[in-house]
């Protein structure tokens, strides 16, 4: 039992090295104008999200998802979230914003995230990325009213969309 203990331990010391002098030696990709590889997008998008469950309180959202509220909303995204997340209507293609992790394509991709997850990163932010702290400038209002919008925004009521895409004309 002590050889096989001995044996998990300087696997797990070399492995360790390994990824350490990797770093070290500049052997890691760290440039952000090409894509993050697979691996490194999943182990980053993994992350965010375990984070975020794990720290995010399991609050409800005071702000109801009214026409009025949501279009409140899609405001506040287009204006402060939209050059980097993406404007609905309007895919990225083939040139997204190239920021690792890379970020998600709300508008496409949607989000797995619970509205108290959503605020919490939009709060916090997220280290080493693109995504900066909300939280020091915008009200808890304000980011619950655009987690809101965020969570249900390829599932908006006719008269929100209708809205949205009067306010997305309006930004060109």
């Amino acid at each position: 039992m002590k050889h096989f203990l001995l044996g998990v331990l300087v696997t797990f010391g070399v492995l360790y090295l390994m990824v350490y002098f990797d770093l070290i030696l500049g052997f890691s990709e760290v440039r952000a104008d090409i894509p993050p590889s697979r691996f490194e997008t999943y182990l980053m998008r993994n992350a965010v999200h375990a984070s975020a469950k794990k720290e995010a309180p399991a609050l409800s959202n005071p702000i109801q998802p009214t026409d009025e509220n949501l279009i409140a909303g899609a405001k506040l995204y287009l204006n402060a979230c939209a050059g980097c997340h993406g404007t609905p209507g309007k895919p990225f293609g083939d040139k997204p914003p190239i920021l690792f992790p890379r970020i998600p394509e709300l508008p496409v991709l949607g989000t797995e995230l619970s509205e108290a997850q959503i605020l919490f990163v939009a709060k916090h932010g997220i280290r080493r990325s693109g995504m900066f702290a909300n939280g020091t400038w915008a009200s808890d209002e304000k980011l619950w009213t655009v987690a809101a919008y965020i969570k249900r925004m390829n599932s908006l009521p006719p008269a929100v969309q209708a809205a949205v895409a009067k306010l997305t004309s309006r930004q060109q």
